[in-house]
């Protein structure tokens, strides 16, 4: 096979951006072995990916070893192996290495069930891809932004984000937000040319730099780096690893170091106990340390792994996607969700209706001068980026007759779309070489800037509008013969004096499915709010049309709708009292909707957010939960955390029910290990004072502990009643405490009463004692999961899954067997005598009763209200700059 020789390519050149912005145009493209107009070809591309690699600057792969020491670094697990084999060198050799398996078989099955976890995570991951416009041999082709390699020509539009460190070629009104590089907070206007050496990162104008987002305006650029050689890739070189904190991940930490610190105060008081009463130091340490690890929540991780894995792969099967497990769970404690109207409430597939030409003018006139303005670029017939709108009026078949009279222009300069202004306009070249500008977009922004606008129109607008459709106006503007030859680019201030040609008519029709979609998360205690660029009367027809909000005015003015000139003349209190009554937040900016986001925060409730544009990216962040769509810009997917697959309200519902699902499985979980397992240590405590040996040796205690952490397992698998799904739950550490002492000590009556049973009943020595203690306590402790997995009478109204009824049957009958074993002696058991097992099925059937009425005395007192939800304070530059460095991942690095 002959050998490929890669082009010789200047590393400096290719790798370095601030060497690169020094360099004149021709000389850098010619290192770069690559040409403005034609790109790259494939095959060079190719050849130039394998010699530089993946442009990504982290990977999502799952690595064993993390999740491994994530089961290891336990300080508890640590200390109790330490004395294991100290006691295993002073004689104790059986019980050392008994202890040492069961310490080994905890941290595998936590281990096996977290890394399943993150493997699902990195398929999640896998499924989610960022696409830009690049130019490969003269053709404009949507390529992935790890394939771009250096020397690839690229093209920037509104709301992308910059996918490599580019020398820019052209640019048109370019602006770009680099506050995740530099901290800058106003855009940064970019120009063509070199800079001066020595100019700082920061003033670097003619470059785009990696992980900043395009404002305004657009570019085309040329690659000089990419991955870790960007300057955003050494900027993401430095971060930690470390996923930043949920409100649920916190609720969990809260949880575990309440029991820590029980287990803290537990272990130190029976060890100081247990040697003032002279018993073995080393027996009594032992003791105490494995008492600790019981009442720790070990498998606490595994089960919520468990749990949100198996969410996130029932989600992806109904095409949602996310980025991080935790946010399953976020998505379900969610009360309010502001969504944008297009796609969500209709279908997003715009068609073009008609065109409502001005007096004096035609349909073809405004149909041809409205395809010439446009940001697209098109290839073949076809339009490649760009908006919806452009592309429905491009494909429509009222275009196709006129697109043979746009070959004789020229467009010459344009003046980009922003949310400012809400229009875009063109300088076109006619056949003749008469310069004629175009202005396209919103049409109360457009008309007013028109010398004249008939009555006619006026009223046609207001119809178009009532009926609910989307409508964009299309004026020119010419300039006398003395003053053409010098007009060669666009200002703002050219978008005045304008002479209206008329309006352009799409539809976007109501989902047939929204309406049920809308019922059903009303029944889930969700809110849902309409925030909308569109005009107010077009965004309450669809909402009427669906049935949501019923009391909003016909024609969008009056009670349940706010514009955003409404808005401004609200402060924060005033915005907070009118949010709950308003449905439709129409014709608001960026600002506007992260206001509105921010605002509703203060309520303490779970706030989400829908939107798929570069508008939206303010109130993503700002959200709780960001949601966003495969479709949508890059700055969208870059702020979301939960991505749609495709945007439906159902499939969304279907997120907030497994959110709150797995929410209330990891709170059996939480409720179990704070009330029977405390219990039973707390009654080891007790026990181990006034018996003359130990109630139960280390081994065993760990042995119970694994036992019972396995029937667990089973819990992300159990059904969650109806009442618990149908508003959201908040992590209220105070209930969790007050829960625990009041149905702890439940358990300790039922374990001393088998103290008594073991000693003045059946006269047990030390070994009868501990294998009868082990059997009520585990038996006990396991099947209390039925009582407490719901508020409802168990079996009767309330069903368990098979997979934990097996699981809790299968532990406690384990146990029972476990005396009986050849492993008996090992263990330390000895066979029971048969009126034990009697009373054990006496004793459990009485707890179990016990527990159920202790449940509705304590669920009928426990009238406190639910700790509003906590608000942790992220710093956004640090997690803007994580959630950027995620869009440039791969799971090959």
């Amino acid at each position: 096979m002959t050998a490929v020789v890669l082009p010789r390519i200047d590393p400096d050149a290719s790798t370095g951006l601030v060497k690169a912005s020094t360099m004149p145009e021709s000389e850098l493209l010619q290192r770069l072995g690559t040409s403005a107009g034609s790109g790259l070809t494939g095959a060079e591309a190719g050849r130039r990916l394998a010699r530089y690699g993946a442009n990504a600057v982290s990977s999502h792969r799952a690595r064993w070893w993390p999740v491994l020491w994530h089961q290891l670094r336990s300080p508890l697990l640590a200390l109790l192996l330490v004395a294991a084999i100290a006691s295993y060198f002073v004689g104790e050799r059986s019980d050392a290495l008994i202890i040492g398996v069961i310490v080994g078989l905890t941290v595998g099955l936590g281990f096996g069930n977290e890394y399943r976890a993150e493997k699902a995570a990195e398929a999640l991951h896998s499924r989610i891809h960022h696409q830009t416009v690049c130019i490969r041999g003269g053709v404009p082709v949507r390529v992935d932004v790890t394939t771009l390699v250096p020397g690839d020509v690229i093209e920037l539009q509104l709301g992308d984000i910059v996918p490599a460190d580019l020398r820019l070629l052209t640019v048109a009104g370019l602006a770009c937000d680099e506050a995740v590089m530099t901290g800058e907070s106003l855009p940064v206007e970019k120009v063509v040319g070199e800079s001066p050496v020595g100019t700082p990162l920061a003033d670097l104008t003619g470059c785009a730099l990696m992980g900043s987002v395009v404002q305004a305006g657009s570019a085309r650029g040329a690659v000089v780096a990419t991955g870790a050689l960007t300057e955003f890739g050494k900027i993401a070189a430095g971060l930690s690893t470390h996923q930043l904190e949920t409100v649920f991940q916190a609720g969990l930490r809260k949880f575990s170091l309440l029991l820590v610190y029980v287990a803290g105060g537990l272990t130190t008081s029976i060890f100081v106990i247990n040697v003032a009463l002279h018993k073995p130091i080393m027996d009594a340490l032992l003791f105490s340390l494995a008492i600790a690890v019981g009442i720790t929540p070990q498998l606490l991780p595994a089960v919520v792994s468990s749990s949100l894995a198996a969410g996130s792969a029932r989600m992806a099967k109904r095409k949602v996607l996310v980025k991080r497990l935790v946010c399953i769970e976020d998505l379900g404690d969610i009360d309010v969700l502001f969504t944008d109207k297009t796609g969500t409430l209709t279908l997003g597939r715009l068609d073009y209706m008609r065109s409502v030409p001005a007096p004096g003018r035609s349909n073809a006139e405004v149909i041809r001068r409205g395809l010439l303005c446009t940001e697209n670029l098109v290839h073949e017939g076809r339009a490649v980026g760009g908006n919806p709108l452009d592309q429905a009026l491009w494909d429509s078949p009222a275009a196709v007759g006129e697109r043979t009279a746009l070959a004789g222009c020229t467009t010459t300069a344009v003046l980009p779309f922003d949310h400012v202004r809400q229009m875009v306009s063109v300088l076109v070249a006619d056949a003749d070489g008469t310069p004629v500008m175009i202005t396209k977009g919103a049409p109360e922004k457009v008309l007013e800037r028109c010398r004249s606008v008939t009555p006619a129109i006026r009223a046609s607008l207001a119809a178009e509008f009532a009926a609910g459709n989307r409508v964009v106006a299309v004026a020119t503007k010419t300039r006398s013969a003395d003053n053409r030859a010098h007009w060669t680019s666009l200002t703002a201030d050219d978008e005045n004096g304008l002479d209206l040609l008329g309006l352009l008519v799409f539809r976007d029709p109501p989902k047939p499915d929204a309406a049920a979609a809308l019922q059903r998360l009303a029944g889930l205690a969700v809110a849902v709010k309409v925030v909308t660029g569109d005009n107010q009367a077009v965004a309450v027809k669809v909402c009427q049309d669906l049935g949501l909000g019923d009391s909003l005015p016909a024609g969008g003015v009056g009670v349940g709708v706010l514009t955003g000139v409404e808005l401004d003349a609200l402060d924060d209190d005033e915005l907070a009292l009118a949010i709950p009554g308003t449905t439709v937040f129409a014709r608001v900016s960026p600002e506007h909707k992260a206001r509105i986001v921010r605002v509703q925060r203060r309520s303490g409730g779970g706030v989400a957010f829908l939107g798929d544009g570069v508008n939206d990216a303010l109130a993503l962040h700002a959200a709780d939960v960001g949601i966003s769509v495969d479709s949508a810009t890059d700055v969208a997917k870059d702020a979301a955390d939960v991505i749609l697959l495709e945007k439906d309200l159902d499939v969304l519902a279907d997120g907030v029910v497994e959110g709150r699902r797995i929410f209330a499985n990891t709170l059996k979980y939480v409720l179990m290990g704070s009330s029977s397992n405390f219990g039973n240590m707390f009654s080891a405590a007790g026990a181990s004072i006034f018996l003359s040996f130990l109630p139960m040796l280390p081994s065993q205690i760990l042995l119970n502990n694994l036992l019972y952490d396995t029937s667990q397992l089973a819990i992300p698998t159990d059904n969650v009643d109806e009442e618990q799904l149908r508003r959201p739950s908040h992590w209220d550490i105070a209930f969790i405490r007050r829960f625990m002492i009041y149905f702890g000590p439940l358990s300790s009556v039922f374990d001393f009463l088998t103290f008594g049973v073991m000693l003045w009943v059946f006269h047990s020595g030390p070994e009868q004692f501990r294998t009868g203690w082990f059997v009520e306590s585990l038996a006990t402790q396991t099947l209390v999961i039925f009582a407490i997995r719901t508020r409802r009478i168990p079996f009767f109204r309330s069903h368990p899954s098979l997979p934990l009824t097996l699981a809790a049957l299968g532990v406690v009958l384990v146990g029972a067997l476990l005396p009986a074993s050849p492993l008996a002696g090992a263990l330390g058991f000895t066979p029971l005598p048969a009126g034990f097992f009697a009373a054990l099925l006496g004793m459990v059937v009485a707890y179990l009763l016990l527990i159920e009425a202790g449940k509705r005395l304590f669920y009928r007192a426990d009238r406190t209200a639910p700790t509003p939800r906590p608000r942790r304070r992220i710093g956004p530059d640090r997690r803007h700059l994580r959630r950027r460095a995620d869009q440039f991942s791969t799971a090959d690095r």
